[in-house]
């Protein structure tokens, strides 16, 4: 990596390049800096479309505005964060951020600002950095110039795209200091803004607008849903990738496996929604494995939980436990139907009206049913189900909301969320599990290590459910044939 010319001191960066010699830059002689300002092309952008989302964040404006009449509300996307001295993490912006505008630029911030009548909504600003100066040597000299990061938009391309007007990013905290009236802002995205704010805003205030941002994403529309099938369909064949290099996987470790997932990822998508959990052996009973550096053997099972996010940043969320050999033996079957049943009968509780948790409960009284057939846990079913002994083995709830974050809409309310009712337009996975500890003394030693979860990710219908992740085999005869089909 190059290394950038950065000044001493922020103060000087906006000072003409003459008066920011004297050692702060070496070697930029006044004949440097005067060639540098000139015999660029013209590459304003002209005539642009906006964006798809456009028409649907807009409408989200609209319903932000109507809950919240007569009160300016600050919508950060965030900042670039330090990964290690001078490098950064990729940048992701805010999810609410996302869904309001559809952009993704780091330091950019949507202001609603109430109109002189309440009744009249809101005024809408995204503030953002304008194209690099090139007269004060900007866009080459400054860590964050053009030359170094790639261009960005103008102010006036970015309105075009956003269908919103758009400000220099350098104006907004004297107007927010200068603000009158009830403020709300979007907290832990940008301290800058936060602190301009900070005699203006309450946490219970702001913790209101959060809550009613996650709330607003339940119900996905029909772009929302076309984003997180493209999400699925490309996890689909990053996993059919992952079968067709089990065996250099089997020679190096499990990162091939993230590796090679991840090259789907980058390639028809913005990056992987969430760390890709690549879990051989044993290591499948640990719920987030993202340690990834374990060994890959033959006649273990793979429990691989990973999706892609798009470019529009929907992710999908699948998770198949397959036979690393392509074949599972007797016991690894049974649990893996145990589990394929119990999901089925999730996925079967998924419909509009239905309660929330009544996918849940549906998958944790068939595996709960097992268990006792097995002789792991002694009956009847519906007095462990009443103590919750089966959560030694099955762990975790069933599923959750899908969207623009992996675990989407986890700001909600109890009572609109896990209290809630379905709706058509939600999307959500179903995700049980049977996960048998290494060191569990208290299951036969050929159960221990093994750990299964099978999850796919279902849109609420209008009269059912439709599964987005159909096209990836679940039965464990299917997962076998379809794993020959790639490997032979």
């Amino acid at each position: 990596m190059t290394d950038e010319l950065t000044p001493e001191t922020p103060a000087e960066e906006e000072q003409p390049i003459k008066q920011r010699k004297n050692g702060l830059y070496p070697g930029v002689s006044d004949e440097l800096a005067a060639n540098m300002k000139s015999g660029w092309a013209d590459t304003e952008l002209r005539e642009l479309e906006p964006i798809e989302q456009a028409p649907n964040a807009a409408r989200r404006r609209a319903a932000l505005s109507a809950r919240f009449p007569g009160e300016r509300l600050v919508i950060p996307a965030g900042n670039l964060k330090t990964r290690s001295n001078d490098t950064e993490y990729s940048f992701r912006a805010s999810t609410e951020y996302v869904y309001l505008t559809g952009d993704q630029t780091d330091d950019s911030v949507l202001v609603l600002e109430p109109r002189a009548d309440a009744a009249d909504g809101h005024e809408e600003t995204i503030y953002r950095l304008p194209r690099s100066n090139r007269e004060n040597g900007e866009f080459w000299l400054n860590g964050m110039g053009e030359l170094w990061v790639g261009r960005r938009h103008s102010l006036a391309e970015s309105e075009a795209l956003l269908g919103v007007p758009c400000k220099d990013i350098r104006e907004l905290t004297d107007v927010l200091k200068e603000a009158t009236g009830p403020v709300r802002v979007l907290r832990g995205h940008d301290a800058g803004i936060e602190t301009a704010l900070t005699d203006k805003i309450t946490a219970e205030r702001d913790e209101e607008l959060r809550v009613f941002l996650s709330e607003a994403r339940a119900v996905k529309d029909a772009f929302e849903i076309g984003e997180l099938q493209k999400a699925v369909d490309s996890t689909v064949r990053g996993f059919e990738d992952v079968v067709k290099v089990l065996d250099k996987a089997e020679a190096t470790s499990e990162r091939y496996i993230e590796g090679t997932f991840f090259l789907r990822a980058r390639v028809e998508g913005n990056d992987v929604g969430y760390g890709s959990i690549c879990a051989a052996g044993p290591h499948a009973t640990t719920l987030h494995w993202v340690r990834n550096n374990g060994q890959v053997r033959s006649g273990d099972l793979l429990l691989l939980d990973a999706g892609v996010e798009t470019n529009t940043l929907y992710t999908a969320d699948v998770t198949r436990t397959l036979p690393i050999n392509g074949r599972y033996s007797d016991l690894q079957r049974k649990i893996y139907d145990a589990v394929y049943e119990a999901q089925e009968a999730g996925i079967a509780a998924v419909k509009p009206g239905a309660a929330f948790r009544d996918f849940h409960d549906a998958s944790q009284r068939v595996l709960t049913e097992k268990l006792v057939e097995w002789g792991l846990v002694e009956g009847p079913v519906e007095r462990v189900l009443e103590l919750g002994l089966q959560r030694r083995w099955t762990l975790h709830g069933t599923g959750h909301m899908l969207g623009l974050d992996v675990h989407d809409c986890a700001a909600a309310r109890t009572e609109a969320y896990v209290n809630g009712t379905l709706e058509p337009g939600m999307v959500l996975t179903v995700e049980p599990g049977l996960y048998f500890q290494a060191d569990d003394l208290t299951v036969p030693e050929e159960y221990r290590g093994i750990g299964v979860r099978i999850e796919d990710d279902l849109l609420v219908t209008e009269d059912g459910n439709r599964n987005l992740s159909a096209a990836l085999p679940r039965r464990s005869d299917e997962v076998e044939a379809w794993m020959a089909g790639l490997t032979k």
